[in-house]
């Protein structure tokens, strides 16, 4: 069973310059994701896909594979992970190769390690499985949550909810922004990242941060070093 791991990193970037290959304690935030993906054994090939032959150099310094640039339309602003991963699906079809499976795996998830891919891959081959997203439950309820009005007054978004114990809710979750593990066929199918049959791989809060900016990036960084203490 072929799988291809897909790490996404285009050369721009507005709110953190150069985050894709700042260094995060010490070496290319880059580095972390295809160092997990190498080390885990899953992979049949280990890519990079970028417009930016400076991430390319360094990318494949760290033992990832750069067959081909992103188009310009798929390095744009509004251009959707599905876009980039359908674009890279069928360049290697071009070039006669076929993959099983892939796992996108975004470029500032220093968290993804190894053992955490190898888990998901074993999601991925149970019956009915097509996808595994890495998630991680709100600490707080969203169902108990303010809005502003125009006047510039609190209410409850939802005032059903606002005297039910935390423990009455049900538990939601969100994306931990980190990778899509995917059977390729269901995707090609779908074009979604989280299509029918997706199965949930639950992550600890300490082991998910969305960098946006440089407050999340500090935060990312002792989050770190607390599991990575010779970081």
């Amino acid at each position: 069973m072929a799988s291809l791991a897909l790490i996404t990193a285009r050369g721009g970037s507005r709110r953190i310059k150069d985050k894709n290959i700042r260094p995060f304690l010490g070496k290319p935030i880059l580095c972390y994701s295809i160092e997990a993906a190498l080390s885990s054994g899953l992979f049949s090939e280990v890519m990079v896909s970028t417009d930016s032959e400076r991430i390319a150099k360094i990318a494949e310094k760290a033992g990832a594979k750069v067959p081909f640039f992103r188009s310009k339309e798929t390095a744009g602003d509004f251009a959707t992970t599905a876009d980039v991963c359908l674009e890279v699906i069928d360049a290697y079809r071009k070039q006669g190769q076929e993959f099983d499976s892939f796992c996108c795996i975004y470029p500032t998830a220093p968290f993804v390690d190894a053992a955490v891919l190898r888990e998901a891959a074993e999601k991925l081959s149970l019956p009915g499985v097509s996808a595994v997203v890495p998630v991680v439950r709100f600490s707080f309820p969203p169902q108990r949550a303010f809005e502003i009005n125009d006047r510039g007054f609190l209410s409850y978004r939802h005032p059903e909810c606002a005297l039910m114990r935390s423990q009455d809710l049900t538990p939601l979750y969100h994306d931990a922004g980190q990778f899509y593990f995917l059977k390729t066929a269901a995707f090609l199918s779908t074009k979604s990242m989280v299509p029918a049959g997706t199965q949930p791989l639950e992550r600890e809060e300490s082991l998910v941060q969305d960098i946006d900016n440089e407050e999340d990036w500090k935060i990312a960084e002792v989050k770190y070093r607390v599991r990575h203490p010779e970081a």
